[in-house]
């Protein structure tokens, strides 16, 4: 295995509990969050939009939003707007759209900006991870995360960066204070967990081979399993899938094979019933990771793979930390196979479209 080839993703990954504490103190300090949070009404449905990963960071964001404040929020991509806006915006009740992306360069994200300010007269929210990008000038506010920047392709750090930021925002909205504590806790939890999760991962990534990766996840962690199956098939050009928890019950399990790895994000709020499907799968000869904060025995027992987090905060404040495995796993997966996980072939770090490529999207 080349340990040049993937350093810049490696660090990256690594760096995140020490980016989320340079990121919440910049919020913090330059009262990004209260001159944001203080325009967002009551009344209005949260609209998350992406595209990419960062439709996953939008998939966890509304759910965390719904779970902090208790008011509706949705995610979408942004091509579902752009190709079919009165699906979307599908009702007069007001709506908050939140633009979600790294570089703000993606020509989806300034279409989708340009047609929500522009033509429907509708303000909008930028998170990014950029300074002075085409999709600020575009948008009526911003909020900035330089420090999530990355010099890979692939997104790691920015995506759990910019998803606690709008966690925080969620906290600072509902003025949720223990909630807001706890985010601002996780980067140091997460530190005292960092090593052990990298060398698990790695020993098992590095004498593994599997045909098919297969992520699952209930209420927020579906988000964190469809992040999970992109990092594989991103990094180390794996088929890879996501589907809820026991939904894969429901025909998908078919598939089980010890050829196929089987990862279980185990929630806390439904962990009895998720078990139940993880002893299902084994008993069927599958190859099971299983990610959770704590684990009884009967998981150990099912688990040929085991991650403890063991956080010390709510269950929504630990997203960000679940979706590390699986970076580690698509990193060391693509090194194992004489990949370049920092650059993937045929992907660029924004989808840039020219003119007969954005013609569809008017």
């Amino acid at each position: 295995m080349d340990l040049e080839t993937g350093t810049h993703t490696l660090h990256e990954i690594l760096s995140q509990p020490v980016c989320w504490s340079e990121c919440l103190r910049a919020l913090e300090e330059n009262d990004q969050l209260g001159q944001v949070s203080s325009k967002i009404s009551g009344a209005a449905e949260c609209l998350f939009i992406g595209c990419g990963s960062s439709y996953y960071v939008a998939q966890a964001a509304a759910a965390s939003w719904t779970a902090i404040t208790g008011r509706g929020a949705r995610a979408v991509p942004a091509s579902e707007l752009l190709l079919f806006p009165q699906m979307v915006l599908r009702d007069a009740r007001p709506c908050q759209p939140v633009l979600i992306s790294r570089s703000g360069h993606t020509s989806e994200m300034l279409r989708t900006a340009e047609y929500l300010e522009l033509k429907e007269d509708i303000r909008t929210l930028t998170i990014t991870c950029a300074s002075h990008q085409p999709l600020e000038q575009v948008s009526s506010a911003t909020l900035s995360l330089p420090a999530a920047g990355e010099e890979s392709v692939v997104m790691t750090r920015s995506f759990t960066s910019m998803l606690l930021a709008l966690q925080v925002l969620a906290a600072s909205v509902a003025n949720q204070a223990t909630i807001k504590k706890a985010l601002h806790q996780l980067p140091a939890a997460v530190r005292q967990t960092i090593d052990a999760v990298h060398a698990r991962i790695r020993k098992f990534a590095e004498q593994s081979q599997f045909a098919d990766y297969v992520f699952l996840g209930q209420g927020p962690y579906y988000a964190v399993a469809s992040e999970s199956m992109l990092k594989v098939a991103e990094m180390s050009c794996s088929f890879a899938q996501c589907f809820h928890t026991l939904e894969f019950r429901h025909g998908p399990k078919a598939i089980v094979s010890p050829e196929t790895l089987i990862t279980f994000l185990l929630s806390e709020t439904g962990y009895e019933a998720e078990r139940e499907v993880l002893d299902e799968i084994k008993s069927l000869g599958g190859a099971t990771l299983v990610v959770t904060n704590h684990a009884d025995n009967d998981t150990r027992n099912a688990a040929d793979v085991l991650v403890e987090l063991g956080l010390d905060v709510p269950e929504i404040a630990r997203l960000a930390a679940f979706v590390m495995p699986a970076q580690l796993l698509g990193l060391f997966t693509g090194l194992r196979k004489g990949l370049d996980p920092d650059r993937p072939r045929y992907l660029s770090r924004a989808v840039v479209l020219n003119q007969k490529g954005m013609s569809c999207l008017s």
